[in-house]
């Protein structure tokens, strides 16, 4: 019983790790994620700094998960703003990243 007991939880963690908790906020989804190269003609709003749980219990989360959520947050922040556009300049790093927010044409 104790064995199987063991195993449930394990198994909710495994579940949980690949799920995403992040909402996009209004006005979100007129927000794409770029390259550098391709905000050379925008203007620079400012920059975010995002993160989220990258372990649950000490088991890692999907990483596919993960940088969707960052993403999501990132596309968030631009939304409250006045951005449309965000760039990645950082790697992930235990679930945090920074992104810089843009206005382009």
């Amino acid at each position: 019983m104790k064995i199987s007991k063991i195993v449930l939880i394990l198994f909710s963690f495994l579940i949980a790790s690949g799920c995403s908790w992040v909402k996009e906020k209004p006005g979100a989804e007129k927000v794409r994620v770029a390259s550098a190269e391709q905000v050379l003609n925008c203007k620079k709003m400012g920059s975010s700094t995002v993160s989220v749980k990258a372990e649950v219990a000490t088991i890692a989360r999907d990483a596919k998960t993960v940088q969707q959520e960052l993403a999501t947050l990132a596309r968030n922040s631009a939304a409250d703003l006045g951005g449309n556009v965000v760039v990645p300049v950082s790697k992930i790093d235990k679930g945090k990243q920074i992104f810089v927010i843009y206005h382009c044409p």
